[in-house]
C-alpha cells in the first residue's frame, strides 16, 4: 500500500488482477460461441434455397472468417492462461479480431436480407 508520497510504479507492481484474466477468457469464449452461431446461420442462409454459386462463396467466406477469429481467440486464451497478469493484446491482433467479427456480421446481414 502506498502513501500520499508513494508514485505510481509501486502501486503497478502490487496490483494484483483478481478474477480479471478468467473474465477475459470468458469473454472470448462468448464471442467465439457468438460468431459460431452467426456462422452457422449464415451458412444454413445461404443453402437454404438451394445450392448456388454465390451461396457456396459466401458460406465458404462466413467459415473462413470464422476460422481466423477461432484461431485468433484460441491463441489469446492461451496466452491469458499461461501468465498469472494477462499481456496487453497487440493492436493488429485486436484489429485482426475486429475486422472478423464484422466481416462475419456483414456477411450475416447480406445473406438475411
Amino acid at each position: 500500500m502506498t502513501g500520499p508520497e508513494g508514485n505510481a510504479g509501486d502501486a503497478e507492481q502490487d496490483r494484483d488482477p483478481g478474477l480479471q484474466p478468467e473474465r477475459t477468457r470468458l469473454a472470448w469464449r462468448r464471442t467465439t460461441l457468438a460468431c459460431t452461431v452467426a456462422a452457422v446461420l449464415a451458412g444454413k442462409s445461404a443453402l437454404h434455397g438451394g445450392v448456388t454459386p454465390s451461396g457456396v462463396v459466401v458460406c465458404a467466406l462466413c467459415c473462413a472468417l470464422w476460422l481466423c477469429f477461432l484461431v485468433m481467440a484460441h491463441l489469446r486464451i492461451r496466452a491469458l492462461s499461461r501468465t498469472a497478469g494477462p499481456p496487453a493484446l497487440a493492436p493488429r491482433h485486436a484489429a485482426a479480431a475486429t475486422l472478423c467479427t464484422v466481416a462475419l456480421a456483414v456477411c450475416a446481414a447480406v445473406l438475411v436480407f
